[in-house]
């Protein structure tokens, strides 16, 4: 990710006794699926704050607000009031607060993220009471089988592994695939960020890189950036391996927390949701407040407008779309392995 803008600038305010930012709204990159995108941006208290155009109106955020080292809006009522003095436009301010703090604080509209969480006690506990039968009998088919899973260092080498597994199929989960055929500059750029605070994990079968996780250390939280393995050796169980391994980093760290994404992505039936609770993992529910900003901001949050819009349709009418964009994207790959 890159950027244009400039640090903070003060200015009194002799009404309110704050200090307020003049700084000028630049823009700066982020990654909207697959493609890099620039949005308008203003920095207020060491963060970047993103303003992106969601049904009609303009939300802000904080820019990769669960991985940063340090809290942006501590004290929301000044954040305001600095926001405000910026010339960024958006009509809702958006923050959450961060695990392992889940009781709310504040007065301001709340609604829930939730997040798929192991808390870390001891690599024996998860193994023997959090995980089901399955995924241990997986874990010694996948030591069977020659699959090692063991701390990677970010290198070229491991960059070239990482191209391979993306570049293995055009599809997966039944979408086009984001980083399918990106140069070696794009797959080096775009999981170097945080490196001070990553930990890299690679599967590996006869020394081929099969799968990695990549998460970064927040506090005594550990969070994946991404989880992905090649399809082809799907029955060595690769990304079982990862998880297990990253347990035990986590234990051998004294981190508290291991997260993998949310719990649950709007269909709480589906496949990934099962494959995180049979592994391990529990829902936790953590605040997201929604402050507006504007009389459209105010009428939006009134009217669900800040919510996407897969989130306003019938669970029943979502699952017979997914079913078809999924049959299309297999027979996409079809024809075009057909023609190769």
């Amino acid at each position: 990710m890159t950027n244009t803008a400039p640090s903070d600038l003060p200015m009194s305010n002799s009404n309110t006794g704050l200090t307020l930012s003049t700084a000028p709204v630049s823009s700066i990159e982020i990654p909207i699926k697959g493609h890099a995108i620039r949005v308008p941006c203003v920095y207020i208290n060491a963060g970047a704050i993103i303003a992106q155009r969601k049904t009609g109106i303009s939300i802000a955020s904080v820019m990769d607000e669960h991985l940063l080292d340090h809290e942006v809006i501590d004290h929301p009522e000044p954040f305001i009031a600095k926001l405000r003095a910026t010339r960024l436009e958006a009509d809702v301010l958006t923050f959450a607060q961060k695990l392992p703090d889940v009781a709310p604080h504040h007065s301001y509209r709340m609604e829930w993220d939730n997040s798929a969480v192991i808390p870390i006690t001891s690599f024996s506990e998860w193994l023997e009471h959090r995980v089901e039968y399955d995924v241990r009998k997986a874990l010694r088919r996948s030591r069977r089988l020659g699959v090692s899973a063991e701390l990677a260092e970010f290198n070229d080498t491991f960059v070239d592994g990482i191209r391979s597994i993306y570049d293995e199929s055009p599809v997966r989960q039944g979408r086009a695939f984001w980083h399918h055929r990106k140069s070696f500059d794009q797959v080096k750029r775009e999981n170097s960020t945080y490196l001070d605070r990553s930990v890299c994990i690679g599967a590996y079968h006869n020394e081929q890189l099969i799968g990695f996780i990549r998460m970064v250390i927040v506090g005594t939280i550990a969070t994946t950036l991404q989880v992905i393995a090649k399809r082809q050796h799907f029955d060595k169980k690769p990304i079982t391996a990862l998880i297990a391994k990253a347990v035990e980093i986590c234990e051998t760290r004294g981190l508290s927390h291991f997260v993998y994404g949310s719990y649950i992505y709007r269909d709480p039936t589906s496949s990934l949701t099962e494959f995180k609770r049979r592994h391990g993992f529990e829902q936790v529910l953590v605040p997201r407040y929604y402050v507006p900003l504007t009389w459209k901001g105010r009428l939006a949050l009134a009217m669900k407008l800040h919510r996407p819009l897969a989130e306003r349709i019938p669970q029943s009418v979502c699952r017979v779309l997914r079913d078809t964009r999924n049959r299309w994207a297999e027979r996409q790959v079809q024809t075009t392995a057909s023609r190769s």
